[in-house]
Protein backbone atom coordinates (compact mmCIF):
# COMPACT_ATOMS: atom_id res chain seq x y z
CA UNK A 1 0.00 0.00 0.00
CA UNK A 2 1.46 3.30 -1.00
CA UNK A 3 0.40 6.55 0.04
CA UNK A 4 0.34 9.94 -2.09
CA UNK A 5 0.27 13.80 -1.28
CA UNK A 6 -0.37 15.69 -4.80
CA UNK A 7 1.65 18.23 -6.28
CA UNK A 8 -0.49 19.12 -9.61
CA UNK A 9 -3.35 18.24 -11.52
CA UNK A 10 -3.58 15.71 -14.22
CA UNK A 11 -3.56 17.58 -17.39
CA UNK A 12 -5.63 13.78 -18.66
CA UNK A 13 -9.14 15.22 -16.80
CA UNK A 14 -10.37 15.84 -20.79
CA UNK A 15 -9.85 12.34 -22.19
CA UNK A 16 -13.35 11.67 -22.59
CA UNK A 17 -14.67 15.35 -23.80
CA UNK A 18 -16.02 15.26 -26.74
CA UNK A 19 -17.95 18.20 -29.06
CA UNK A 20 -21.68 19.06 -28.51
CA UNK A 21 -23.93 18.64 -31.11
CA UNK A 22 -26.14 22.49 -31.71
CA UNK A 23 -29.15 22.58 -29.03
CA UNK A 24 -32.38 22.91 -30.79
CA UNK A 25 -33.07 26.65 -31.53
CA UNK A 26 -35.83 26.93 -28.75
CA UNK A 27 -33.50 25.31 -26.13
CA UNK A 28 -30.27 27.68 -26.97
CA UNK A 29 -32.94 30.94 -27.03
CA UNK A 30 -34.44 29.89 -24.07
CA UNK A 31 -31.10 29.57 -21.87
CA UNK A 32 -29.87 32.60 -23.70
CA UNK A 33 -32.29 34.37 -22.50
CA UNK A 34 -32.46 33.19 -18.62
CA UNK A 35 -28.68 33.72 -18.51
CA UNK A 36 -28.94 37.35 -19.41
CA UNK A 37 -31.76 37.48 -16.59
CA UNK A 38 -29.47 35.96 -13.82
CA UNK A 39 -26.27 37.72 -14.74
CA UNK A 40 -27.91 40.48 -12.93
CA UNK A 41 -27.42 38.59 -10.09
CA UNK A 42 -24.01 37.22 -11.05
CA UNK A 43 -22.11 35.90 -8.02
CA UNK A 44 -20.84 31.87 -7.62
CA UNK A 45 -19.11 29.62 -4.84
CA UNK A 46 -16.35 31.81 -4.94
CA UNK A 47 -17.91 34.94 -3.59
CA UNK A 48 -15.03 37.61 -1.51
CA UNK A 49 -17.04 36.57 2.22
CA UNK A 50 -15.24 33.16 1.98
CA UNK A 51 -11.88 34.18 0.20
CA UNK A 52 -10.10 33.55 3.72
CA UNK A 53 -10.57 29.71 3.27
CA UNK A 54 -9.09 29.72 0.15
CA UNK A 55 -5.46 29.71 1.36
CA UNK A 56 -3.50 27.16 -0.80
CA UNK A 57 -2.04 23.98 1.51
CA UNK A 58 1.27 23.59 0.46
CA UNK A 59 0.61 19.84 0.28
CA UNK A 60 -2.60 20.21 -2.07
CA UNK A 61 -2.19 23.20 -4.18
CA UNK A 62 -4.94 22.27 -5.81
CA UNK A 63 -7.25 22.09 -3.07
CA UNK A 64 -9.96 24.34 -1.75
CA UNK A 65 -11.73 26.98 -3.90
CA UNK A 66 -8.65 27.70 -5.59
CA UNK A 67 -8.75 24.30 -7.09
CA UNK A 68 -12.31 24.56 -8.62
CA UNK A 69 -11.43 28.23 -9.97
CA UNK A 70 -9.34 26.26 -12.24
CA UNK A 71 -12.16 24.86 -13.79
CA UNK A 72 -12.57 24.96 -17.59
CA UNK A 73 -15.99 26.34 -17.55
CA UNK A 74 -16.54 28.14 -14.69
CA UNK A 75 -20.38 28.87 -15.17
CA UNK A 76 -21.21 25.23 -13.96
CA UNK A 77 -20.93 26.60 -10.50
CA UNK A 78 -22.99 29.74 -10.85
CA UNK A 79 -25.96 29.44 -8.50
CA UNK A 80 -27.42 32.31 -10.77
CA UNK A 81 -30.14 29.25 -11.36
CA UNK A 82 -31.26 28.42 -7.95
CA UNK A 83 -31.22 31.81 -6.45
CA UNK A 84 -34.87 32.53 -7.65
CA UNK A 85 -36.19 29.84 -5.35
CA UNK A 86 -34.98 32.00 -2.32
CA UNK A 87 -38.14 33.46 -0.98
CA UNK A 88 -36.37 35.34 1.22
CA UNK A 89 -33.18 38.54 1.42
CA UNK A 90 -29.88 36.35 0.88
CA UNK A 91 -28.99 37.75 4.29
CA UNK A 92 -31.81 35.62 6.27
CA UNK A 93 -30.37 32.33 5.55
CA UNK A 94 -27.37 30.93 7.29
CA UNK A 95 -24.28 29.73 5.24
CA UNK A 96 -22.69 26.70 5.55
CA UNK A 97 -19.44 25.37 4.48
CA UNK A 98 -18.32 22.48 1.63
CA UNK A 99 -15.33 20.30 2.75
CA UNK A 100 -13.20 18.31 0.92
CA UNK A 101 -12.89 14.90 2.84
CA UNK A 102 -9.38 15.01 1.16
CA UNK A 103 -7.34 17.72 2.55
CA UNK A 104 -10.34 19.49 4.92
CA UNK A 105 -10.11 22.75 3.33
CA UNK A 106 -13.89 25.07 1.96
CA UNK A 107 -14.08 24.41 -1.69
CA UNK A 108 -17.94 26.08 -1.88
CA UNK A 109 -20.28 28.02 0.94
CA UNK A 110 -24.14 28.05 0.21
CA UNK A 111 -27.36 29.30 1.65
CA UNK A 112 -29.11 26.92 3.37
CA UNK A 113 -33.07 26.37 2.37
CA UNK A 114 -35.55 26.22 4.71
CA UNK A 115 -39.44 24.54 4.47
CA UNK A 116 -40.65 27.74 3.11
CA UNK A 117 -38.65 27.64 0.28
CA UNK A 118 -39.60 24.22 -0.56
CA UNK A 119 -43.08 24.82 -0.14
CA UNK A 120 -42.69 27.82 -3.14
CA UNK A 121 -40.45 25.06 -5.15
CA UNK A 122 -43.40 22.85 -5.06
CA UNK A 123 -45.72 25.43 -5.81
CA UNK A 124 -43.87 26.23 -9.19
CA UNK A 125 -43.34 22.82 -10.07
CA UNK A 126 -46.85 21.93 -9.43
CA UNK A 127 -47.41 24.82 -11.85
CA UNK A 128 -45.50 23.65 -14.39
CA UNK A 129 -46.18 19.89 -14.58
CA UNK A 130 -49.11 20.54 -17.30
CA UNK A 131 -46.94 21.80 -19.56
CA UNK A 132 -44.10 19.33 -19.31
CA UNK A 133 -46.53 16.14 -18.78
CA UNK A 134 -48.54 17.33 -22.07
CA UNK A 135 -45.16 17.19 -24.29
CA UNK A 136 -44.35 14.93 -26.72
CA UNK A 137 -42.17 11.76 -25.74
CA UNK A 138 -39.66 12.81 -28.43
CA UNK A 139 -39.25 16.55 -26.97
CA UNK A 140 -39.22 15.37 -24.04
CA UNK A 141 -36.30 12.67 -25.20
CA UNK A 142 -34.24 14.99 -27.31
CA UNK A 143 -33.96 17.52 -23.96
CA UNK A 144 -32.54 14.43 -21.83
CA UNK A 145 -30.29 13.67 -24.60
CA UNK A 146 -29.12 17.13 -24.92
CA UNK A 147 -28.30 17.27 -21.25
CA UNK A 148 -26.12 13.95 -21.04
CA UNK A 149 -24.18 15.26 -24.02
CA UNK A 150 -23.60 18.71 -22.25
CA UNK A 151 -22.41 16.48 -19.06
CA UNK A 152 -20.24 14.23 -21.28
CA UNK A 153 -18.74 17.77 -22.92
CA UNK A 154 -17.99 18.65 -19.68
CA UNK A 155 -16.43 15.22 -17.66
CA UNK A 156 -13.16 16.50 -16.34
CA UNK A 157 -14.62 19.39 -14.45
CA UNK A 158 -17.59 17.53 -13.19
CA UNK A 159 -15.64 14.93 -11.96
CA UNK A 160 -12.90 17.18 -10.08
CA UNK A 161 -15.64 18.97 -8.96
CA UNK A 162 -17.05 15.47 -7.39
CA UNK A 163 -13.47 14.27 -6.07
CA UNK A 164 -13.39 17.88 -4.44
CA UNK A 165 -16.17 17.45 -2.74
CA UNK A 166 -16.87 13.89 -2.38
CA UNK A 167 -13.12 12.65 -1.48
CA UNK A 168 -13.55 9.89 -4.55
CA UNK A 169 -10.59 9.29 -6.67
CA UNK A 170 -11.00 11.30 -10.10
CA UNK A 171 -10.59 8.01 -12.06
CA UNK A 172 -13.46 6.99 -10.04
CA UNK A 173 -14.94 10.16 -10.38
CA UNK A 174 -14.80 10.40 -13.96
CA UNK A 175 -16.53 6.88 -14.54
CA UNK A 176 -19.27 8.04 -12.40
CA UNK A 177 -19.80 11.05 -15.04
CA UNK A 178 -20.12 8.64 -17.80
CA UNK A 179 -22.32 5.66 -15.45
CA UNK A 180 -24.73 9.18 -14.85
CA UNK A 181 -24.77 10.09 -18.14
CA UNK A 182 -25.57 6.43 -19.18
CA UNK A 183 -28.91 6.47 -17.41
CA UNK A 184 -30.11 10.09 -19.07
CA UNK A 185 -29.24 8.47 -22.20
CA UNK A 186 -31.26 5.22 -21.67
CA UNK A 187 -34.55 7.51 -20.49
CA UNK A 188 -34.50 9.58 -23.55
CA UNK A 189 -34.89 6.27 -25.77
CA UNK A 190 -37.48 4.91 -23.50
CA UNK A 191 -39.62 8.27 -23.26
CA UNK A 192 -40.31 7.17 -26.86
CA UNK A 193 -41.26 3.98 -26.41
CA UNK A 194 -44.82 2.10 -25.68
CA UNK A 195 -44.24 2.08 -22.26
CA UNK A 196 -43.50 5.37 -21.03
CA UNK A 197 -46.25 8.27 -20.72
CA UNK A 198 -48.82 8.01 -22.91
CA UNK A 199 -48.42 4.53 -23.94
CA UNK A 200 -49.93 1.66 -22.61
CA UNK A 201 -51.83 -1.36 -24.27
CA UNK A 202 -55.53 -2.77 -24.88
CA UNK A 203 -57.08 -5.57 -22.96
CA UNK A 204 -59.41 -8.28 -24.91
CA UNK A 205 -62.55 -6.59 -23.84
CA UNK A 206 -64.68 -9.25 -21.46
CA UNK A 207 -68.06 -7.65 -22.37
CA UNK A 208 -70.65 -8.70 -24.46
CA UNK A 209 -73.74 -7.74 -25.88
CA UNK A 210 -76.85 -8.38 -24.06
CA UNK A 211 -78.59 -9.24 -26.72
CA UNK A 212 -76.96 -12.68 -27.67
CA UNK A 213 -74.32 -12.81 -24.78
CA UNK A 214 -71.41 -13.00 -26.80
CA UNK A 215 -70.31 -10.29 -29.41
CA UNK A 216 -67.78 -7.60 -28.27
CA UNK A 217 -68.69 -4.80 -26.63
CA UNK A 218 -66.35 -1.73 -25.84
CA UNK A 219 -62.58 -1.44 -25.59
CA UNK A 220 -60.44 -1.51 -22.32
CA UNK A 221 -57.44 0.35 -22.40
CA UNK A 222 -54.87 0.71 -19.87
CA UNK A 223 -53.23 3.57 -20.64
CA UNK A 224 -49.52 5.10 -18.73
CA UNK A 225 -49.47 8.84 -17.05
CA UNK A 226 -47.03 10.87 -15.51
CA UNK A 227 -47.45 10.34 -11.48
CA UNK A 228 -46.65 14.14 -10.87
CA UNK A 229 -44.71 16.06 -8.80
CA UNK A 230 -41.84 14.47 -7.68
CA UNK A 231 -39.42 14.52 -4.93
CA UNK A 232 -36.08 12.86 -4.66
CA UNK A 233 -33.60 12.66 -1.66
CA UNK A 234 -29.98 12.19 -2.98
CA UNK A 235 -26.90 10.53 -1.03
CA UNK A 236 -23.13 11.87 -1.09
CA UNK A 237 -21.51 8.84 -2.00
CA UNK A 238 -22.27 9.35 -5.70
CA UNK A 239 -23.31 13.07 -6.19
CA UNK A 240 -24.58 13.11 -9.88
CA UNK A 241 -25.33 8.91 -10.72
CA UNK A 242 -28.00 8.60 -7.96
CA UNK A 243 -29.70 12.24 -9.43
CA UNK A 244 -29.53 10.94 -12.99
CA UNK A 245 -30.90 7.71 -12.03
CA UNK A 246 -33.94 9.47 -10.63
CA UNK A 247 -34.48 12.29 -12.20
CA UNK A 248 -33.70 10.87 -15.99
CA UNK A 249 -36.89 8.49 -15.75
CA UNK A 250 -38.84 11.04 -13.90
CA UNK A 251 -38.23 13.63 -16.71
CA UNK A 252 -38.62 11.21 -19.23
CA UNK A 253 -42.33 9.96 -17.81
CA UNK A 254 -43.35 13.42 -17.85
CA UNK A 255 -42.95 14.57 -13.93
CA UNK A 256 -41.26 17.59 -12.75
CA UNK A 257 -38.89 16.95 -10.16
CA UNK A 258 -37.75 18.50 -6.78
CA UNK A 259 -34.10 17.49 -6.09
CA UNK A 260 -32.47 17.72 -2.48
CA UNK A 261 -28.85 16.54 -2.27
CA UNK A 262 -26.77 15.79 0.47
CA UNK A 263 -25.35 18.73 2.48
CA UNK A 264 -22.00 17.15 1.89
CA UNK A 265 -21.81 17.08 -1.81
CA UNK A 266 -24.15 19.93 -3.42
CA UNK A 267 -21.60 21.40 -6.02
CA UNK A 268 -22.16 18.17 -8.44
CA UNK A 269 -25.53 18.65 -7.79
CA UNK A 270 -25.92 22.66 -8.84
CA UNK A 271 -23.01 21.70 -11.75
CA UNK A 272 -25.34 19.38 -13.01
CA UNK A 273 -28.37 21.20 -13.03
CA UNK A 274 -27.03 24.38 -14.36
CA UNK A 275 -26.39 22.02 -17.69
CA UNK A 276 -29.96 20.51 -17.44
CA UNK A 277 -31.30 24.27 -17.59
CA UNK A 278 -29.07 24.78 -20.57
CA UNK A 279 -30.20 22.21 -22.55
CA UNK A 280 -33.79 23.50 -21.93
CA UNK A 281 -35.25 21.62 -19.07
CA UNK A 282 -37.45 24.56 -17.88
CA UNK A 283 -36.83 26.31 -14.12
CA UNK A 284 -39.97 24.51 -12.75
CA UNK A 285 -39.75 21.88 -14.14
CA UNK A 286 -36.22 20.63 -12.58
CA UNK A 287 -35.28 22.15 -9.06
CA UNK A 288 -32.45 22.05 -6.67
CA UNK A 289 -33.42 22.31 -2.79
CA UNK A 290 -30.15 23.31 -0.47
CA UNK A 291 -30.16 22.54 2.57
CA UNK A 292 -27.24 21.88 5.68
CA UNK A 293 -27.60 19.51 7.91
CA UNK A 294 -29.68 21.24 10.52
CA UNK A 295 -32.54 21.91 8.04
CA UNK A 296 -32.36 18.80 6.33
CA UNK A 297 -34.83 17.61 8.72
CA UNK A 298 -37.51 20.06 8.48
CA UNK A 299 -37.15 19.96 4.26
CA UNK A 300 -37.77 16.19 4.17
CA UNK A 301 -41.30 16.60 6.08
CA UNK A 302 -42.57 19.11 3.97
CA UNK A 303 -41.36 16.80 0.89
CA UNK A 304 -42.72 13.74 2.28
CA UNK A 305 -46.02 15.64 4.07
CA UNK A 306 -46.69 17.90 1.22
CA UNK A 307 -49.99 16.25 -0.75
CA UNK A 308 -49.21 18.04 -4.31
CA UNK A 309 -46.16 15.78 -3.96
CA UNK A 310 -46.99 12.35 -5.14
CA UNK A 311 -44.19 10.63 -5.27
CA UNK A 312 -40.62 10.42 -3.01
CA UNK A 313 -36.98 8.89 -4.39
CA UNK A 314 -34.80 8.35 -1.52
CA UNK A 315 -31.07 6.66 -1.60
CA UNK A 316 -29.77 6.70 1.95
CA UNK A 317 -29.53 4.52 5.33
CA UNK A 318 -32.58 2.27 6.67
CA UNK A 319 -33.21 3.65 9.59
CA UNK A 320 -33.59 7.74 7.93
CA UNK A 321 -35.96 5.50 5.08
CA UNK A 322 -38.24 4.35 7.87
CA UNK A 323 -38.57 7.67 9.07
CA UNK A 324 -39.45 8.94 5.77
CA UNK A 325 -41.96 5.72 4.84
CA UNK A 326 -43.82 7.09 7.92
CA UNK A 327 -44.06 10.66 7.30
CA UNK A 328 -44.86 9.66 3.91
CA UNK A 329 -48.17 7.62 4.52
CA UNK A 330 -49.74 10.64 5.98
CA UNK A 331 -50.38 11.66 1.95
CA UNK A 332 -50.60 7.98 1.20
CA UNK A 333 -47.33 8.31 -1.27
CA UNK A 334 -45.38 6.77 -3.55
CA UNK A 335 -42.05 5.46 -2.58
CA UNK A 336 -38.96 4.23 -3.66
CA UNK A 337 -36.11 3.62 -1.32
CA UNK A 338 -32.86 2.51 -1.82
CA UNK A 339 -31.63 1.62 1.33
CA UNK A 340 -28.44 0.00 3.28
CA UNK A 341 -27.05 -3.08 2.79
CA UNK A 342 -24.72 -5.53 4.33
CA UNK A 343 -23.56 -7.48 1.09
CA UNK A 344 -22.00 -11.08 1.63
CA UNK A 345 -19.31 -12.27 -0.79
CA UNK A 346 -19.32 -16.19 -0.81
CA UNK A 347 -16.23 -17.93 -2.45
CA UNK A 348 -16.99 -21.62 -2.90
CA UNK A 349 -14.13 -24.00 -3.32
CA UNK A 350 -14.25 -24.79 -6.52
CA UNK A 351 -13.90 -21.31 -7.31
CA UNK A 352 -10.97 -19.54 -9.63
CA UNK A 353 -9.17 -17.54 -6.33
CA UNK A 354 -7.68 -15.15 -8.63
CA UNK A 355 -11.27 -14.38 -10.39
CA UNK A 356 -12.70 -14.12 -6.51
CA UNK A 357 -9.87 -11.45 -5.67
CA UNK A 358 -10.10 -9.20 -8.24
CA UNK A 359 -14.17 -9.37 -7.98
CA UNK A 360 -13.81 -8.84 -4.11
CA UNK A 361 -11.44 -5.56 -4.43
CA UNK A 362 -13.62 -4.20 -7.11
CA UNK A 363 -16.72 -4.78 -4.93
CA UNK A 364 -15.17 -3.78 -1.32
CA UNK A 365 -12.61 -0.93 -1.59
CA UNK A 366 -14.34 1.07 -4.06
CA UNK A 367 -15.04 4.68 -3.15
CA UNK A 368 -12.82 3.89 0.01
CA UNK A 369 -15.87 0.73 1.13
CA UNK A 370 -18.42 3.71 1.24
CA UNK A 371 -21.55 1.96 -1.34
CA UNK A 372 -24.24 0.24 -0.17
CA UNK A 373 -23.69 -2.82 -2.75
CA UNK A 374 -19.92 -3.06 -1.14
CA UNK A 375 -19.29 -6.48 -0.11
CA UNK A 376 -18.92 -6.19 4.00
CA UNK A 377 -18.80 -9.98 5.37
CA UNK A 378 -16.35 -12.74 3.21
CA UNK A 379 -17.79 -16.12 3.92
CA UNK A 380 -14.66 -18.37 2.26
CA UNK A 381 -14.37 -22.11 2.21
CA UNK A 382 -11.90 -23.05 4.75
CA UNK A 383 -10.01 -25.39 1.97
CA UNK A 384 -9.05 -21.82 0.33
CA UNK A 385 -8.50 -19.68 3.50
CA UNK A 386 -5.29 -18.86 3.61
CA UNK A 387 -4.54 -18.65 -0.24
CA UNK A 388 -7.47 -15.91 -0.86
CA UNK A 389 -6.29 -13.88 1.80
CA UNK A 390 -2.42 -14.36 0.79
CA UNK A 391 -3.75 -12.88 -3.01
CA UNK A 392 -6.47 -10.54 -1.26
CA UNK A 393 -3.44 -9.00 1.35
CA UNK A 394 -1.39 -8.28 -1.93
CA UNK A 395 -3.80 -6.53 -3.89
CA UNK A 396 -4.78 -4.54 -0.73
CA UNK A 397 -0.93 -3.40 -0.38
CA UNK A 398 -1.20 -2.48 -3.75
CA UNK A 399 -3.85 0.69 -3.51
CA UNK A 400 -2.67 3.93 -3.50
CA UNK A 401 -3.82 6.04 -0.47
CA UNK A 402 -3.96 9.94 -1.11
CA UNK A 403 -6.10 12.84 -2.15
CA UNK A 404 -8.82 11.47 -4.57
CA UNK A 405 -7.43 14.49 -7.50
CA UNK A 406 -4.16 12.69 -8.00
CA UNK A 407 -4.42 10.51 -11.04
CA UNK A 408 -2.21 7.96 -9.21
CA UNK A 409 -4.49 7.44 -5.76
CA UNK A 410 -7.38 4.47 -5.86
CA UNK A 411 -8.43 4.67 -2.60
CA UNK A 412 -9.17 8.14 -1.46
CA UNK A 413 -10.83 9.49 1.82
CA UNK A 414 -13.62 8.29 3.80
CA UNK A 415 -16.48 11.28 3.72
CA UNK A 416 -15.88 12.78 7.15
CA UNK A 417 -13.60 12.10 10.59
CA UNK A 418 -16.93 10.84 12.28
CA UNK A 419 -17.11 7.99 9.58
CA UNK A 420 -13.40 7.15 9.98
CA UNK A 421 -14.12 6.59 13.75
CA UNK A 422 -17.62 4.77 13.63
CA UNK A 423 -15.25 2.16 11.14
CA UNK A 424 -12.30 2.50 13.66
CA UNK A 425 -14.55 1.75 16.72
CA UNK A 426 -16.04 -1.39 14.85
CA UNK A 427 -12.65 -2.91 14.48
CA UNK A 428 -11.29 -2.37 17.46
CA UNK A 429 -14.60 -4.34 18.80
CA UNK A 430 -13.89 -6.68 16.74
CA UNK A 431 -10.28 -7.50 17.83
CA UNK A 432 -11.66 -7.69 20.97
CA UNK A 433 -13.69 -10.57 20.42
CA UNK A 434 -11.53 -12.19 18.86
CA UNK A 435 -10.73 -11.19 15.07
CA UNK A 436 -7.02 -10.95 13.76
CA UNK A 437 -6.02 -8.20 11.61
CA UNK A 438 -4.87 -9.23 8.64
CA UNK A 439 -3.32 -6.01 7.46
CA UNK A 440 -4.72 -2.08 8.07
CA UNK A 441 -6.57 -1.24 10.98
CA UNK A 442 -5.72 1.74 11.94
CA UNK A 443 -6.27 5.80 11.09
CA UNK A 444 -3.74 7.54 8.67
CA UNK A 445 -3.61 10.58 10.27
CA UNK A 446 -0.44 11.85 8.82
CA UNK A 447 -2.76 11.77 5.48
CA UNK A 448 -6.13 13.52 6.94
CA UNK A 449 -8.04 12.63 9.70
CA UNK A 450 -10.66 11.32 6.89
CA UNK A 451 -8.46 8.64 5.82
CA UNK A 452 -7.92 5.26 6.97
CA UNK A 453 -6.09 2.10 6.00
CA UNK A 454 -7.74 -0.77 3.93
CA UNK A 455 -7.86 -3.32 5.77
CA UNK A 456 -8.59 -7.23 6.15
CA UNK A 457 -9.84 -9.21 9.20
CA UNK A 458 -10.03 -12.82 9.92
CA UNK A 459 -12.13 -14.54 12.44
CA UNK A 460 -14.58 -12.70 13.05
CA UNK A 461 -17.16 -13.65 14.76
CA UNK A 462 -20.90 -13.07 13.36
CA UNK A 463 -21.91 -11.40 16.69
CA UNK A 464 -19.20 -8.73 16.28
CA UNK A 465 -21.03 -5.22 15.28
CA UNK A 466 -18.74 -4.65 12.29
CA UNK A 467 -20.44 -8.20 11.08
CA UNK A 468 -23.95 -7.24 11.70
CA UNK A 469 -23.94 -3.69 10.50
CA UNK A 470 -23.19 -2.57 7.39
CA UNK A 471 -19.65 -1.47 7.50
CA UNK A 472 -19.58 1.21 5.02
CA UNK A 473 -15.67 1.97 5.11
CA UNK A 474 -12.72 0.11 3.46
CA UNK A 475 -13.08 -3.36 5.80
CA UNK A 476 -13.40 -6.84 4.74
CA UNK A 477 -14.44 -8.98 7.51
CA UNK A 478 -13.52 -12.89 7.02
CA UNK A 479 -15.30 -15.75 8.46
CA UNK A 480 -15.31 -19.41 7.16
CA UNK A 481 -17.53 -22.42 6.48
CA UNK A 482 -17.66 -25.83 5.13
CA UNK A 483 -20.79 -26.40 3.88
CA UNK A 484 -22.58 -24.78 1.29
CA UNK A 485 -25.88 -24.57 3.62
CA UNK A 486 -23.77 -22.93 6.39
CA UNK A 487 -22.59 -20.44 3.54
CA UNK A 488 -25.94 -19.31 2.50
CA UNK A 489 -27.34 -19.32 6.26
CA UNK A 490 -24.67 -16.89 6.92
CA UNK A 491 -25.36 -14.98 3.87
CA UNK A 492 -28.67 -14.35 4.65
CA UNK A 493 -28.62 -13.52 8.13
CA UNK A 494 -29.33 -9.84 8.21
CA UNK A 495 -32.31 -7.66 8.19
CA UNK A 496 -30.73 -6.29 4.64
CA UNK A 497 -31.41 -7.25 1.15
CA UNK A 498 -29.92 -5.38 -1.34
CA UNK A 499 -26.12 -6.87 -3.13
CA UNK A 500 -24.99 -9.94 -2.78
CA UNK A 501 -22.12 -11.89 -4.51
CA UNK A 502 -20.37 -15.77 -4.84
CA UNK A 503 -17.09 -17.01 -7.04
CA UNK A 504 -17.49 -20.58 -8.21
CA UNK A 505 -16.82 -22.79 -11.06
CA UNK A 506 -19.99 -25.14 -10.50
CA UNK A 507 -22.46 -24.80 -13.38
CA UNK A 508 -25.28 -26.10 -10.99
CA UNK A 509 -24.55 -24.76 -7.88
CA UNK A 510 -24.40 -21.08 -9.53
CA UNK A 511 -28.26 -21.44 -9.99
CA UNK A 512 -28.76 -23.48 -6.86
CA UNK A 513 -27.46 -20.63 -5.11
CA UNK A 514 -28.38 -17.85 -6.80
CA UNK A 515 -32.00 -19.23 -6.25
CA UNK A 516 -31.47 -19.11 -2.27
CA UNK A 517 -30.25 -15.77 -1.38
CA UNK A 518 -31.99 -13.27 -0.19
CA UNK A 519 -31.32 -10.52 -2.25
CA UNK A 520 -32.20 -7.85 -4.77
CA UNK A 521 -29.09 -8.47 -6.87
CA UNK A 522 -26.90 -11.01 -7.20
CA UNK A 523 -22.96 -11.05 -8.65
CA UNK A 524 -21.49 -14.41 -9.86
CA UNK A 525 -17.85 -14.54 -10.34
CA UNK A 526 -17.76 -10.18 -10.64
CA UNK A 527 -17.86 -7.32 -8.09
CA UNK A 528 -19.12 -5.04 -10.52
CA UNK A 529 -22.77 -5.65 -11.43
CA UNK A 530 -24.69 -2.43 -12.10
CA UNK A 531 -25.52 -0.49 -15.35
CA UNK A 532 -28.31 1.86 -16.67
CA UNK A 533 -30.19 -1.41 -18.52
CA UNK A 534 -30.22 -4.01 -14.85
CA UNK A 535 -32.90 -3.09 -12.39
CA UNK A 536 -31.17 -1.94 -8.92
CA UNK A 537 -33.13 -2.12 -5.65
CA UNK A 538 -33.64 -4.42 -2.51
CA UNK A 539 -35.70 -6.85 -0.70
CA UNK A 540 -35.94 -7.23 3.31
CA UNK A 541 -35.55 -3.84 4.76
CA UNK A 542 -33.29 -2.72 1.79
CA UNK A 543 -35.84 -1.19 0.39
CA UNK A 544 -38.45 -0.82 -1.90
CA UNK A 545 -39.23 -0.30 -5.96
CA UNK A 546 -36.26 -0.19 -8.59
CA UNK A 547 -34.58 1.99 -10.12
CA UNK A 548 -32.57 1.40 -14.22
CA UNK A 549 -34.15 -0.50 -16.76
CA UNK A 550 -37.43 0.09 -17.99
CA UNK A 551 -38.97 -0.82 -14.33
CA UNK A 552 -37.46 2.50 -13.19
CA UNK A 553 -39.31 4.27 -15.60
CA UNK A 554 -42.41 2.11 -14.12
CA UNK A 555 -41.89 3.74 -11.37
CA UNK A 556 -42.85 7.30 -12.48
CA UNK A 557 -46.02 5.98 -14.00
CA UNK A 558 -49.69 5.46 -13.16
CA UNK A 559 -51.55 3.31 -14.87
CA UNK A 560 -55.49 4.15 -15.52
CA UNK A 561 -57.81 2.17 -17.10
CA UNK A 562 -60.43 3.19 -19.09
CA UNK A 563 -63.57 1.06 -20.85
CA UNK A 564 -65.17 2.49 -23.75
CA UNK A 565 -68.51 1.39 -24.75
CA UNK A 566 -69.02 1.29 -28.13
Amino acid sequence: MRTFLPQGVSNNLKLFARPSPPLPFHCARSFRNRSKTMDRYAKNLFSSSADANSVQDENHPNCGMAGLRQLENQKLLSLNSIRPNYSKHMSEYNLFDVNSPGCGETVGRLHSMDREDVVKAIGYSSDSLSSWRSTTGSYRSTIISSWSNLVKDNVGDIAKIMTMESGKPIRESTGEVLYGASFLDFYAAEAVRPSSSGGGYIIPTPFHEVFDGKTARGKVMAVKEAVGVTAMITPWNFPFAMIARKVGPALAAGCTAIVKPSELTPLTAVAIHNLALQAGVPSGVLQLIIADKGTTKYVGEELCENPIVKKLSFTGSTSVGKLLMKDCSKSVKRLSLELGGNAAFIVFDDADVEVAVAAAMSSKYRNAGQTCICSDRFIIHRSIEDSFLKRLKEEVKKLVIGHGISEETTMGPMITSEAVSNVSQKVEEAIVDGAEVICGGKKMSHLGSNFYEPTILRKVRSSSRIWMEETFGPVASICTFEDEEDAITMANDTPSGLAVYFCSENFKRIFRVAGRLENGMVGINDGIIITAHCPFGGIKESGLGREGSSEGMAEYLETKHIFLNM
